[in-house]
């Protein structure tokens, strides 16, 4: 990440929009209020909602083949699959 431009308490207010259109391309500010530092402004990190089909393939292209009943027999060593009832009182 590029290094903080610096902006008084004044400036943002009547630059607001400016600067927060800079943020929301990735720049980051650090705020001063009477040549004091009080704030920053950094961007949020975005995750990717969406991966397309071909992103998918070509990062699973190196993962190991799954065999399914390997698989079960591995979830049924160390999963209880009982269903308990959490309303059930216990008997005394």
């Amino acid at each position: 990440m590029e290094a903080a431009h610096e902006v008084n308490q004044r400036d943002l207010r009547m630059r607001s929009r400016e600067i927060m259109d800079a943020v929301e391309r990735g720049e980051s500010f650090t705020v001063t209020r009477d040549g004091r530092r009080v704030g920053e402004l950094i961007p949020l990190r975005r995750t990717h909602r969406f991966v397309s089909r071909d992103d998918f393939a070509r990062g699973s292209r190196n993962m190991p083949v799954i065999d399914p009943a390997r698989f079960r027999a591995d979830l049924d060593a160390v999963i209880d699959g009982g269903i308990d009832d959490p309303y059930a009182r216990a008997a005394r």
